[in-house]
């Protein structure tokens, strides 16, 4: 069942620096007792005078009781939004929409679950594994960075999985490579029956490709640019199979940001394939396939 989300005014309660990485935690009740792992939040930027008008999508990380209900997020700066809310400090407010999107699928048994986490894509996984171990799963991180400060969360993950493989393409911190490289061992090992990911595309395609080989299911959480975050400005569409076996343009705010691993595209994100439904080409049009970035 779809969640209902709100437009909350929330104060931040607390600023730190993860690394490489910013984390604010902001007073949003409405938005913790709602929230599911997987959802993100939508943040305005820049101010009640800014130009900046479309707001920057985040997953996450965290929801305590505190004060009726904390959020966390975690982000880096890639621009004069993610800067400007770097510079808040506790007490400033910020306007928060959420909860947004589809959540992570939960089993309804005990099964073992491997976690893949690429950079501070990683942020969304420990509520997820806090859900899973509530049902009585085995829960297994695998996470990785470019380097030791892009890694998050591995202590964290320490203390909470059953076991937790690291790696840093400059082999900083744990086994030099991709998490791609070490997934195969840790799936054989722990014979593990479903795999969640988040991270950077090419790493959710790397990853869903070993899950493929291994024959289990793969939940991916993407992470496509969103203006709007509400399904209204189609900028985050991505080529997704449907059950049916067509290919549509889906909204990753509405309709994701979780897809099963098989159904995307990758190989396709950021064109509109010829035989997606509707496009150029397919069954209802003429023509190949457009690049929409």
């Amino acid at each position: 069942m779809a969640t209902t989300p709100v437009q909350v005014t929330g104060t931040v309660l607390t600023t730190r620096r993860v690394e490489a990485y910013h984390a604010l935690t902001v007073v949003a009740p409405g938005i913790a007792e709602r929230f599911r792992p997987g959802h993100f939040v939508a943040v305005a930027v820049g101010g009640p005078q800014s130009s900046m008008l479309t707001r920057r999508a985040f997953s996450i990380h965290d929801v305590k009781p505190d004060y009726g209900g904390t959020v966390e997020f975690v982000f880096t700066v890639r621009g004069p939004g993610t800067a400007w809310l770097a510079e808040r400090r506790a007490r400033d407010t910020l306007d928060l929409v959420g909860p947004l999107g589809r959540p992570f699928p939960l089993p309804r048994d005990p099964v073992t679950c491997v976690l893949v986490g690429g950079e501070y894509g990683s942020a969304t996984l420990f509520g997820l594994a806090d859900a899973l171990q509530q049902r009585g799963c085995r829960v297994d991180f695998v996470l990785g960075g470019a380097s030791a400060d892009r890694v998050f969360g591995a202590l964290r993950a320490r203390r909470m999985g059953e076991t937790t493989t690291l790696t840093t393409e400059d082999g900083s911190l744990g086994m030099r490579g991709k998490v791609t490289d070490v997934l195969p061992g840790v799936i054989a090992d722990t014979r593990a029956d479903v795999v969640y990911a988040c991270g950077p595309m090419e790493t959710l395609r790397g990853v869903t490709a070993v899950a493929i080989e291994f024959d289990i299911p793969v939940q991916v959480a993407v992470e496509e640019a969103m203006a709007c975050g509400i399904g209204m400005c189609m900028t985050c569409v991505l080529p997704v199979i449907g059950e049916d076996g067509v290919t549509r343009m889906v909204r990753a705010c509405a309709e994701g940001p979780v897809f099963r691993g098989e159904r995307v595209r990758f190989e396709d994100v950021g064109t509109i394939p010829f035989d997606a439904l509707g496009a150029p080409g397919s069954p209802s049009g003429g023509g190949g396939t457009r690049n929409v970035s």
